[in-house]
């Protein structure tokens, strides 16, 4: 046993020392990059390579999934409440003076290149010619001008999505929203084999694009901080802020959680809610809420142990998942912030570049900083709050007449006689949005739609209805266009059918 022991300090001292090594070296290169800084940018690049930094350190330090799968419970009964009890509660005469202390943040990083769109994915049509960025300002506009308050709208954008959004933000200026934004971190991308950064310099137009990348939202909490923002915003009065994806088309204010968090009923504030909804066989992988070491907790699948992931993935066990629909006290930001003390589990990225490198990022999820903050709280919402568009396949459900758009608020229709969303898979020949929308002439009637499987080179014409389960497969080679007009109710199509102008 003493050797044992011997043997193992002498790895624990080993790798002590390849971690130093690692860090030094890793310090070596950060200053070389910072060096190149123009003073312009000078104070903005160290503060993104001090984040950087501190990530870094903190990847050399922790090996293996970062949960101690025997250490996690169920969450206690009151820690996470149905959105039924919250809602019962009513919402008190004066709830503009409520809503007056609530900004909208929507994540605004991400590229539409999944969709295959050049530029920032917000900017991509959904409904009637709007984008996601439509609808949020219309959504909120609607409540400003409803209640007669003054909620505004901040956009995290990355470096990828400012430029193009900035520009665009132009054709708001007369509505009646204030827009603000601030840009995430920029960090640089790390060589998987020797743990180095592949940039040489801070540019990151032409060649050097794919060195940088944006570190995963989880950055909000300091980008946020360091934008100066957070101290406006604190400073005109306001507490609260109501974070989510751009792309979530169902992340709406919601009055009742609004209220809840600001007239809690107990007369002890939450500092962060979560909105979670109940698990479907499509989100398995959605991470979920439990109790870990006496606090709430986001257990993500990439921190799950192998042999547990089947156990994560259950959908009895874990019933909920995390909507990425979040309320956060700003104060405690500012708080959490100062001190350093806001913890997130690092997510390693592997990625493989256009020529083949393989590197790595690091990331962080802005609902793991659930923890350090206080008096935190779940809420099951319907499902109806979380309505992501990843893909065409989503697309083409918030395109079609399953929702109503109202002031930039999408509704499932009141025709629909189940409350649930059909399930729609599109082949790869709907990957990309104008591809998409080259393969419909108009958006079939989905209202009685069950499940959609489309496969291979398929035209829908113009008025089709779709009904039950409806599988279309056309091989490679054949093509199959459905006629406009056609019912399709419970049928498999598969073969060759060419309509042809006479």
């Amino acid at each position: 046993d003493f050797s044992k022991a011997m043997s193992q300090a002498g790895t624990s001292q080993f790798q002590e020392v390849i971690r130093q090594e690692l860090e030094y070296s890793m310090k070596i290169e950060l200053d070389k990059i910072l060096a190149t800084a123009p003073s312009n940018e000078l104070e903005h690049t160290k503060k993104d390579l001090e984040g950087f930094k501190k990530l870094f350190h903190r990847f050399l330090q922790e090996k293996g999934p970062s949960v101690d799968w025997g250490k996690i419970q169920r969450p206690p009964e009151d820690s996470i409440q149905p959105y039924e009890k919250i809602k019962a509660r009513g919402l008190p005469d004066n709830i503009a003076s409520v809503l007056n202390k609530l900004v909208v943040v929507k994540l605004n990083g991400g590229l539409g290149t999944s969709m295959g769109c050049k530029g920032p994915k917000s900017l991509i049509g959904v409904r009637n010619e709007n984008t996601f960025l439509d609808l949020t300002v219309q959504q909120i506009e609607h409540l400003n001008k409803s209640y007669n308050t003054d909620v505004p709208l901040v956009l995290m954008n990355s470096f990828n999505t400012d430029d193009d959004t900035k520009k665009i933000l132009q054709k708001y200026s007369h509505s009646r929203v204030k827009i603000y934004t601030f840009n995430q971190s920029r960090y640089p991308r790390i060589n998987k084999e020797t743990l180095l950064p592949i940039a040489k310099d801070v540019s990151y137009s032409g060649e050097n694009t794919e060195c940088w990348y944006p570190p995963g939202h989880g950055d909000i909490y300091a980008s946020f901080y360091n934008s100066g923002l957070l101290d406006t915003l604190i400073g005109e009065g306001k507490e609260y802020i109501f974070v989510s994806n751009i792309d979530n088309l169902g992340a709406t204010v919601d009055l009742y959680i609004l209220n809840h968090l600001m007239n809690p009923p107990n007369g002890k504030r939450c500092e962060f809610v979560m909105e979670v909804t109940n698990k479907t066989r499509a989100d398995v992988k959605g991470g979920t809420l439990t109790q870990y070491e006496n606090k709430l907790r986001l257990v993500e699948i990439a921190q799950v142990p192998k042999a547990h992931v089947d156990e994560f993935k259950s959908v009895s066990k874990f019933k909920i998942f995390n909507t990425n629909n979040l309320w956060i006290a700003l104060s405690a930001i500012k708080r959490l912030q100062e001190k350093n003390a806001i913890d997130m589990e690092i997510i390693v990225n592997p990625k493989t570049l256009d020529g083949g490198l393989n590197i790595i990022q690091l990331e962080t999820a802005v609902g793991a900083a659930i923890k350090s903050f206080e008096n935190s709280l779940g809420i099951n919402v319907p499902r109806s709050r979380f309505l992501p568009v990843k893909t065409t396949s989503d697309l083409l459900l918030v395109m079609s007449n399953l929702y109503s758009l109202n002031a930039g608020s999408l509704t499932m229709s009141e025709k629909r006689e189940f409350p649930t969303v059909p399930l729609v898979k599109l082949g790869s020949s709907f990957t990309k949005v104008q591809d998409y929308l080259r393969r419909f002439e108009s958006i079939p009637d989905m209202l009685e739609l069950d499940h959609l499987t489309v496969s291979g080179d398929v035209t829908f014409g113009k008025n089709v209805s779709l009904k039950g389960t409806v599988i279309i497969i056309a091989n490679h080679g054949d093509r199959i266009d459905i006629p406009a007009g056609a019912l399709l109710e419970n049928k498999i199509v598969s073969g060759n059918l060419r309509i042809l102008d006479h």
